[in-house]
């Protein structure tokens, strides 16, 4: 019997508070492993993931006031202003005046930064971790894990 293989016995109707809390750590023991995988192949771009997230958040395509890109992250603008001044040393983002407002500067992202932001969206849809699933387990653990999902967390956002 695989080590990760549920339990062949059926749990009593009544332990749904101990199933629950079962749940949970095994969802916590998967967000963390996936989180530190993640983290380690972040790094390996020269990445924080508190930077690789904030790139990910960018739209290439559509210069982002700073102030939006906070709001994005659920965090507070000066968090996201150390974040941005890694982005652009790093030659990732351009700080410009927005053409509409030009008391505004917006965020946009350089051709260094398009290419980083496919890697780094490489990297946080990296699934080895679910390979032993079957297409159709794939596809009940997507209906469930969205069935108690809320849309996300704020999380923080540290630079």
């Amino acid at each position: 019997m695989s080590p990760y293989a549920p339990p062949a016995v059926e749990p009593p109707p009544g332990d749904r508070p101990g199933l629950a809390g079962d749940a949970i750590r095994r969802l916590v023991h998967v967000a963390s492993a996936i989180r530190h995988e993640q983290d380690v192949e972040i790094a390996d771009l020269g990445l924080t993931p508190a930077v690789a997230r904030a790139l990910h958040e960018l739209d290439p395509d559509r210069p982002l006031p700073a102030r939006d890109l906070a709001e994005q992250l659920r965090c507070d603008r000066s968090n996201v202003t150390a974040l941005v001044d890694k982005l652009e040393q790093a030659g990732l983002v351009q700080r410009r005046v927005d053409p509409t407002d030009r008391r505004q500067k917006t965020l946009v992202v350089t051709e260094a930064g398009r290419r980083m932001r496919q890697r780094v969206h490489e990297v946080m849809s990296d699934s080895r971790l679910l390979d032993r699933l079957t297409t159709g387990e794939l596809a009940v653990l997507r209906e469930l894990v969205w069935k108690v999902s809320d849309g996300g967390h704020p999380q923080d956002c540290g630079a």
